[in-house]
């Protein structure tokens, strides 16, 4: 299950060709919880609106700031109202320990066009026990280029620089990434990231770098934020979903940069809360979304990169902006030479300790 080989980009950016799956059930629909913003958007052009068309059931979107709360909560009380959950790779893996998440068939998923199979096709990692991905997606940082017109920042150091680069910082409000951000700015190699972080003495000289940018943050939670806080001219720098980003750049002619270096990326999967009413139509829900065309549409609106191995040559342009995508995934060369991928297992095991210390942090 492990996700730590990626060294060719194009092998990541990918996808298969058109899928063919017959309606198993009849449902009425189908609701689908993802990250809101440009993201769903994406996904109801390149998902939910075909599938709609192909099968006749209806997809009730929803949004949510991510995790295992809610779908815990519905869960445990025999009340699950989502059928489909967009989530991270951690929150999958600790889902499906906690038998919080319906197992998933891999039997169901199409084939790529030249007939390998999607276990094959999909990269490592991306297909497990309660979950099948969809993207490789990035935490970055960016900035607004009206700011810095001169000196602008490129480094994961520049982001905790003060002195240089004056101004608010935007954080997710959250462990995540933004420790593995502080030990990088820090000096700790990409492969070091978590063999430190693993330590009490690791965990102490990340929150140590953070706390010198502490006064200055401004904490988010929503992905819609980042984007919205440097418009408005709230922060001069700010970590942010690529996608996000890329969004605000490409068809807001917002003034933003993408800096790549020190991104930590990941993988969001669909899942299957247990309980749902509405098992085998989000299967065929699922088996459709990860299908080749589907992906390969929803590269044409939002910068994260398939997962399907058969993807790479139908990554095309923006299907607004008309720019081409594959310079804007997380993968490109040029974007991926200081990348750390999230651990998902690290997180599994240490996410409920780690959120509790920030929160005490945060509240000190």
């Amino acid at each position: 299950m492990k996700f730590r080989s990626m060294t060719s980009a194009a092998a990541i950016l990918g996808l298969a060709v058109g899928l063919a799956y017959s309606p198993a059930v009849a449902a009425d629909s189908v609701t689908v919880v993802s990250w809101g913003g440009a993201y769903t958007n994406s996904q109801v052009k390149a998902y939910h609106e075909p599938f709609t068309a192909q099968t006749g059931i209806t997809i009730n979107s929803a949004d949510y700031s991510g995790g295992l709360a809610e779908i815990k909560a519905q869960v445990e009380a025999g009340n699950v109202t989502w059928d489909v959950v967009d989530v991270e790779l951690s929150d999958a893996v600790r889902g499906c320990d906690e038998g919080l998440l319906e197992p998933i068939d891999a039997s169901i998923l199409p084939d790529a066009p030249d007939g390998t199979s999607a276990m094959d096709d999909f990269i490592p990692g991306s297909i497990i026990e309660c979950a099948v991905g969809s993207i490789v997606w990035s935490t970055i940082y960016a900035y607004d280029s009206t700011v810095f017109p001169e000196n602008a920042p490129t480094t994961m150091e520049d982001f905790f620089n003060l002195a240089d680069f004056p101004g608010k910082r935007g954080m997710r409000k959250g462990p995540k990434s933004n420790l593995e951000m502080a030990l990088m700015a820090d000096g700790v190699a990409v492969e070091d990231v978590y063999e430190v972080l693993g330590t009490p003495e690791g965990v102490d000289r990340a929150f140590a770098k953070l706390d010198t940018i502490k006064d200055e943050v401004v904490w988010w939670e929503a992905g819609a934020q980042p984007p919205q806080l440097l418009a408005d001219g709230e922060v001069a720098l700010t970590t942010a979903y690529n996608g996000r980003i890329f969004n605000a750049f490409a068809t807001e002619d917002k003034p933003f940069v993408i800096v790549w270096d020190g991104q930590v990326f990941d993988l969001d999967l669909f899942v299957i809360p247990k309980g749902s009413a509405n098992v085998d139509a989000a299967l065929e829900f699922i088996a459709f979304a990860t299908g080749t065309q589907p992906l390969a549409d929803q590269a044409a609106y939002i910068s994260y990169g398939p997962v399907r191995l058969s993807s790479s040559p139908l990554v095309g342009d923006h299907a607004v902006a008309g720019i081409p995508m594959a310079p804007h995934m997380p993968t490109a060369p040029e974007n991926f030479q200081r990348a750390v991928q999230n651990d998902f297992e690290f997180w599994a095991d240490n996410q409920d300790q780690l959120n509790e210390r920030f929160n005490a942090w945060l509240a000190n």
